[in-house]
């Protein structure tokens, strides 16, 4: 129970605070942080999971409770794709072959517009582990 509450709390507050910079079109470094700390917890939660599931033979009143603890580890590698594909999106969007031949000026603004995304991305990604951390709450017993 409490690493559950653990994962929820950790992920409100990465998606929270991602929600609020991403707004803001303001970098967050203090997202990052939160952002891995809650990632830490979903593998520490799946992992304490299987061991309950496999070591001790615990099983959860709903099937679907096992779905709800495995889907925030998919979303945090499909997400962690899609935040890796982000920079070069942004590069199709200006058409340019060099991003050096940019001024330095461009430059900043260029990567503060893929550090703004790849915020985006990790924050609809967490708050859709938030989601079904509440659902798995539910369906826990």
């Amino acid at each position: 129970m409490a690493v559950g509450i653990a994962v929820l709390a950790s992920n409100v507050s990465a998606a929270a605070w991602g929600t609020v910079a991403w707004a803001r079109h303001t970098p967050s470094v203090w997202f990052w942080y939160l952002l891995r700390a809650a990632q830490v917890v979903v593998v520490v939660q799946a992992a304490l999971g299987l061991f309950l599931l496999i070591g001790e033979g615990k099983h959860a009143n709903d099937d679907l409770h096992y779905l709800y603890g495995i889907a925030p580890l998919v979303i945090a590698l499909v997400t962690e794709a899609m935040r890796a594909d982000a920079a070069r999106r942004e590069i199709e969007l200006l058409d340019i072959e060099d991003v050096e031949a940019l001024e330095r000026r461009e430059q900043v603004l260029l990567a503060r517009r893929v550090v703004r995304r790849e915020m985006g991305i990790m924050t609809i990604g967490v708050w859709l582990i938030v989601t079904l951390a509440l659902r798995a709450f539910t369906t826990g017993g």
